[in-house]
């Protein structure tokens, strides 16, 4: 059996310490763009799921809309929902395409998943610096920060999933701080400690982290201050049904581009 990624009972003891004093704005961010997908959407969703670790962030985002645990296994019903939303948490999953696959069955046809989470630029900054520290002091890596999906791959993983109309885009956020401590003190407020499987056990030495602190704010301070990028990735699919559009099979133009846009064709050369 493959290793997990994530100690889930770890993450769910870092959520619930996050709980009692939650910092949320990356939550409400999150909100806010599934809020705005919603709205272009032009349907009315009466049986709605919300996936995820921190469900009193979430509340109210549909009337009556049920709210599930991001376990390993999603405990959702087969097509008992026309919306399942997936909110913060897929990149804890230790089995994302299994996660998306369970979602998608639980959708009825032409049911709508929508999915946010951080993607790949995520803490890219803290990341390099903490890998450059370690690097510098014991010669070597430990697992300290979850890996991301790049957004180009992951629309790939909803095509898996057999999502039709896959989407995946992305949202850049720049926040800064004080200082690389004020950012580590807040991602634990987020319920985002270090929750890998492979993780070294021992408390951080103060050495390692004060050359981190050093090295990120010679490589990336300015103005007494220092930056992170927040990258969220929202993901798009529908669970196929009749009607929906379907894509061209290629070769099967009947125009040319060049007619459709009013311009001249330049044959390349070979």
């Amino acid at each position: 059996m493959t290793r997990p990624l994530t100690d889930r009972a770890s993450l769910i003891r870092n959520r619930h310490r996050a709980g009692r004093a939650p910092v949320a704005f990356l939550h409400e961010l999150a909100r806010a763009e599934i809020e705005d997908r919603l709205a272009m959407v032009k349907k009315s969703f009466r049986a709605a799921a919300v996936v995820g670790g921190f469900p009193r962030l979430w509340q109210g985002l549909l009337p009556d809309a049920q709210q599930v645990e991001d376990a390993d296994t999603l405990p959702l019903d087969e097509a008992a929902h026309d919306l399942v939303v997936h909110a913060m948490a897929l990149h804890w999953a230790n089995d994302p395409v299994g996660q998306l696959i369970r979602a998608r069955r639980a959708l009825r046809p032409d049911g709508l998943f929508l999915a946010v989470f951080p993607g790949g630029q995520t803490l890219h900054e803290l990341r390099a610096s903490l890998a450059q520290a370690e690097a510098d002091l014991s010669g070597g890596l430990s697992p300290r920060v979850a890996p991301m999906g790049e957004v180009r791959a992951l629309g790939a993983l909803l095509q898996r999933a057999g999502f039709a109309l896959p989407v995946a885009d992305a949202v850049r956020l720049n926040a800064s701080y004080a200082s690389p401590i004020e950012l580590m003190r807040e991602l634990r407020g987020m319920g985002e400690a270090n929750a890998l499987a492979d993780r070294r056990r021992q408390p951080t030495r103060r050495a390692l982290i004060d050359r981190a602190c050093a090295i990120y704010r010679e490589s990336y301070g300015a103005g007494g201050r220092i930056p992170a990028t927040f990258e969220l990735i929202v993901l798009t699919g529908w669970a196929p049904a009749p009607g929906q559009p379907q894509p061209l099979r290629p070769g099967s133009a009947t125009t040319r581009l060049a007619d459709a846009l009013g311009t001249r064709e330049t044959p390349l050369e070979d």
